[in-house]
């Protein structure tokens, strides 16, 4: 049955069926996400091996060579990239990139678990992810207090903000960025453990035995059974101090005797700095398929509420990389109708009747809208990929349309009534507009399907296209021959008269029919100019963007203190600070 007739003789499903799938689409657009790029899983896996002290020399040996062994057999590896630092073994596998990565961080994992006996035992476990795009930060806090010291700002970045961010919706991690850590120091006096003829091992043998909490079995208490605890654990450095350390042949001794015990910070081994001054900073991360737009919001409203509980904590936002995926975003939904407004302006110059052009113009919304539900469904987001699929089809989305309009407009100026011309023109257009549809469709579903980590980012891309062109579609067999059927009005049929723009434009096709040779060999040159101007274009996967923001990195030799690095970083900020409209510098060191 022809879908045409059925629609324009049963107008009340189809409207139905267009006012669901309109109010689905809407829905859709509420629920995908907002992000810069869509969420991909590389074919890298990444393992960190750890081993504080080292030289490069021991740790290539001992560490690097031996999991690069066992990495190696796994089924689909392509490339073993390591590079060795200071006691740090950072290695990147790359897969085959039909490999799953869940399967192959599996298979990496397992591998590296198998030689892990054989690996320094200080060492600490080595560290297995995967590469994803959705890790980076999208959000920098600093925390400053007048009244409050390094120590205390650190934990309560550990403690208090980490949690309550880490509730918001949407957060994947929250990362400190300088500060300290607190420690308990012990600092043996070797005079003194000379004369009781002791070691530093006996004393952190002794200490580790003393100091513990495990599991003591279980017991019968009142008749029931209740698990038993060994603690022998202190609260203070005052008891720490105190306690008794057996030192052989009965003899005990005090730690305090033997060593010095204070409540101090760790080792500093980073630092955060804004404009200057030293801060202590985190980062936040969202989950992979969350919005970053919803997740900047649900983590700024956690900050103020942080703000106010604690009052005498100035927390400032450093970097925000959510703010350019925001711009872009309203950007490209402002273009995107200003190009549907554009569409049907150049429609109704050419069809000069304003019921004719609302009915082309209706397939504009009726086919971008439900294009949201396809997303949804196949769980893509409303990024620059899927975006720019939008803004690069709305132009096409009118033209089955226009092919209908424009033949149930001839059919009428041979006087038939707009319903019959409607019935007739749209069983007699239907094919090629099918015809149409389906190039187009075969023009940009490969995409979809491209090969390489830029087919990942296409995937996204194709499939829009397609949603789109297929709902306009839907849109001209369907909804446009009815309304046509019900709104489009007889002018008789006299032949209306050309209007500026298509009077010019007739008489450039009237001049290029009859001089075809000239016209052909006009466009041979074109096309060979055009190819000609391909080399001279610049390349790239992405194309520059100015964000507002520079990144500078300041490497020192290996064996640098943080110190010097301090000192680097400050002479960097500085100079940056002397480049014109320089707003604040925010950094990074260790």
């Amino acid at each position: 049955m022809n879908v045409s007739s059925w629609a324009i003789a049963n107008p009340i499903p189809a409207i139905v069926f267009f006012i669901l799938l309109t109010f689905a689409g809407l829905a859709s657009f509420k629920l995908n996400g907002v992000q810069d790029f869509p969420d991909i899983e590389l074919p890298f896996v990444t393992v960190t091996a750890s081993l504080p002290g080292a030289a490069p020399a021991q740790l290539e040996t001992e560490v690097a060579r031996k999991i690069e062994n066992a990495v190696a057999p796994v089924q689909g590896v392509r490339h073993i990239y390591t590079n060795v630092l200071d006691g740090v073994v950072n290695m990147t596998v790359e897969f085959n990139l039909e490999k799953n990565a869940a399967e192959a961080t599996n298979e990496v994992r397992d591998a590296v678990s198998t030689v892990r006996a054989d690996l320094p035992a200080e060492m600490r476990d080595p560290v297995v992810s995967k590469a994803t795009t959705s890790g980076r930060p999208i959000l920098t806090y600093t925390v400053a207090s007048a009244k409050r010291d390094e120590e205390s700002l650190s934990w309560f970045v550990d403690n208090t903000a980490s949690k309550r961010v880490l509730s918001a919706p949407g957060v994947g991690k929250v990362a400190r960025v300088g500060g300290v850590a607190r420690e308990i120091r012990v600092e043996l006096d070797p005079e003194r453990m000379a004369s009781l003829g002791v070691t530093a091992a006996d004393i952190s043998r002794q200490l580790r035995r003393v100091q513990q909490e495990v599991p003591g079995g279980r017991g019968d208490v009142g008749g029931a059974e209740q698990a038993v605890r060994t603690i022998a654990t202190v609260r203070t450095v005052a008891e720490l101090a105190a306690v008794e350390l057996p030192i052989g042949e009965g003899r005990h001794v005090r730690l305090d005797q033997v060593a010095q015990v204070s409540d101090t910070i760790s080792e500093r081994r980073s630092a955060a700095l804004l404009d200057g001054k030293q801060v202590v900073a985190f980062e936040v991360s969202r989950t992979k398929g969350a919005s970053e737009i919803a997740v900047a919001k649900s983590v700024r409203t956690a900050i103020d509420d942080l703000r106010k509980a604690n009052p005498d904590i100035e927390i400032v936002e450093a970097i925000d990389n959510v703010w350019p995926v925001k711009e872009n975003f309203e950007g490209s939904m402002e273009l995107l109708i200003e190009g549907a407004i554009l569409a049907v302006i150049v429609v109704w110059l050419f069809l000069r009747d304003w019921r004719a052009t609302l009915v082309a113009a209706s397939a504009l919304p009726l086919s971008i809208i439900p294009t949201f539900l396809g997303m949804y469904w196949f769980g893509f987001t409303l990024n620059t990929v899927t975006l720019l699929s939008l803004a690069l089809v709305v132009g096409i989305l009118v033209d089955d349309a226009i092919v209908e309009i424009e033949n149930i407009s001839r059919h009428m100026r041979m006087g038939k009534a707009p319903y019959q011309a409607a019935m007739e023109a749209a069983d007699e257009i239907g094919l090629a507009v099918i015809a149409t549809t389906f190039a187009l469709i075969a023009v940009f579903l490969p995409t979809a399907f491209m090969a390489g980590i830029p087919g990942k980012f296409f995937k996204q891309f194709g499939w829009t296209a397609v949603f789109a062109i297929f709902a306009s579609l839907v849109v001209a067999r369907m909804l446009t021959p009815m309304m046509a059927a019900y709104i489009m009005r007889n002018k008789g049929d006299h032949e209306e008269k050309d209007g500026w723009v298509m009077s010019h434009y007739l008489r450039v096709v009237r001049w290029c029919v009859k001089h075809r040779l000239i016209t052909a060999i006009l466009s041979g040159l074109f096309f060979l100019g055009s190819l000609a101007l391909i080399p001279l274009l610049p390349t790239g996967f992405v194309p520059p963007a100015d964000r507002a923001q520079t990144l500078v990195n300041v490497e020192l030799p290996p064996g640098s203190t943080l110190a010097e690095t301090h000192a680097a970083a400050e002479r960097a900020r500085k100079t940056l600070m002397e480049v014109e409209d320089v707003k604040t510098v925010f950094s990074s060191v260790g």
